[in-house]
């Protein structure tokens, strides 16, 4: 019945130290739209097919999770460069690593990843397939 993730919610406590983490660190295209209930300006990251829509802790749009809340999230992320040029990539922005290089069970096979936090506390686990 379900085909693929289409977007997710990602409620933050710092719109803008989200803004930075996922545009300039992992990339991701910052996107506006009008949307919501009542129709209001709102904000999202896309990325290949798929996008996050952010909700500002407080400011939350209608309907909404029973319980929006910043650093709830575990997401794994399967990354267009070599792992190690991701490594990089966070050294240059000063994002400690968690822990990694490891391997890890992803939705089609083996994976190594890198696991990191963006600003909220979200677990974020950043994947190359082997």
């Amino acid at each position: 019945m379900i085909k693929h993730l289409d977007h997710l919610v990602l409620t933050t406590a710092n719109l803008s130290a989200c803004t930075y983490f996922y545009t300039e660190v992992l990339g991701m295209q910052k996107e506006e739209f009008i949307g919501g209930t009542p129709p209001v300006k709102r904000l999202a990251f896309k990325f290949g097919f798929q996008k996050i829509n952010i909700h500002e802790k407080g400011k939350e749009f209608l309907p909404k999770a029973t319980l929006p809340t910043p650093g709830a999230l575990d997401l794994c992320f399967i990354v267009s460069l070599p792992l190690a040029d991701v490594v990089a990539q966070l050294q240059t922005h000063h994002i400690a690593i968690e822990e990694g290089p490891v391997t890890r069970t992803g939705a089609v096979g083996k994976i190594t990843s890198v696991y990191v936090r963006d600003p909220d506390g979200n677990l974020i686990e950043l994947s190359e397939y082997d």
